[in-house]
């Protein structure tokens, strides 16, 4: 029950909305959020002798939502378990942090995880060892990868026009972020069109009140980009959610250039592309390649707090870095 989303004592919360935020909810509130979940809490258990609730990217709850979960963090009701999954742990406020118990989750290293892609017999040896790179130390990335052939084409794809766009000018830059937001809505489809992650899965109920929610989401305003490269219109999650992946497939791109121009091509992360690789860092300077990486890591932190996806995105493209007999 719990593996398929429906255990009626595991309860799950996480960002929705426009905003990708854990929200406070309530009985008004378009979005499902800490209000409905501590209601759940209270309740006795169904099935078994306990509650569970798990708070996904619980450093993505804004202060409202960590406020109104505070009192439930100092005291729970007996026979609850909460846990908070977290990335960034200085996000949440230290008055939370300060509740809770740290379990701390390291990275798995590249043989390992092509040694878990093998045991799930997803792919032969060569593309096996290929995903424990890109999955960048995380297991369940190179499992998705393993079950969607059509993401690594994609993957591969966003990461040659990134590598192009060092010898394009600013107007060819622009348009093709308009292009990549498309490709990248793409990718996330086919990394999730297979068997979701328990951890990614939310009940019946809940799936349910997020799509009713998303029907009733509001319309672009003035100067929102909410179109893809032929015009039709894209949902604003849509967009953030690709926007959030091209950012980390970029992030992991300029990672490359800076280990393939300092000799360390041999750790990068796509070995398929590292002849294009050298090639490009070569005629960038190391200094605006490293500058750039400390940039688009500050972006991924703007990006959770809400800020324009295609505006940080045109932010990006002009300041990525140009190959020097271009510039």
């Amino acid at each position: 029950m719990v593996e398929k989303g429906g255990h009626p004592d595991v309860h799950r919360l996480g960002p929705s909305g426009p905003g990708r935020q854990v929200v406070i909810g309530g009985p008004d509130a378009r979005y499902r959020g800490v209000r409905e979940l501590i209601a759940e809490l209270a309740l006795m258990p169904v099935e078994g002798g306990a509650r569970v609730a798990i708070i996904e990217g619980a450093d993505r709850m804004n202060e409202d939502a960590q406020s109104a979960l505070l009192k439930t963090l100092e005291e729970p009701p007996a026979g609850i378990v909460i846990v908070l999954c977290a990335d960034q742990e200085d996000r949440l406020m230290p008055t939370v942090r300060s509740r809770c118990a740290r379990v701390r989750l390291g990275l798995v290293g590249p043989r390992d995880i092509e040694a878990i892609v093998a045991d799930h017999d997803l792919a032969d040896p060569p593309l096996a060892a290929r995903l424990g790179r890109l999955a960048g130390g995380r297991p369940g990335i190179a499992l998705a990868y393993a079950r969607a052939p059509d993401a690594v084409l994609i993957r591969a794809e966003l990461s040659r026009v990134l590598l192009d766009l060092t010898d394009a000018r600013a107007s060819a830059r622009l348009a093709a972020m308009r292009a990549a937001i498309s490709r990248a809505i793409a990718l996330s489809a086919a990394m999730t069109a297979g068997e979701t992650p328990p951890a990614a899965r939310t009940s019946r109920r809940n799936a349910a009140v997020l799509a009713a929610a998303t029907q009733d989401e509001p319309e672009d305003g003035p100067g929102d980009e909410g179109g893809d490269a032929k015009g039709r219109s894209i949902p604003a999650t849509e967009r953030r959610r690709a926007v959030e992946t091209l950012l980390g497939l970029w992030m992991d791109v300029t990672r490359d250039l800076v280990l393939a121009g300092s000799g360390g091509g041999r750790s990068v992360r796509d070995t398929v592309l590292l002849e294009e690789l050298g090639g490009v860092a070569s005629r960038l300077s190391p200094g605006a390649t490293s500058r750039f990486l400390e940039r688009a890591a500050r972006s991924a932190e703007l990006l959770a707090s809400n800020v324009s996806p295609e505006l940080l995105l045109d932010s990006l493209a002009l300041a990525w870095p140009r190959r020097a007999d271009a510039a």
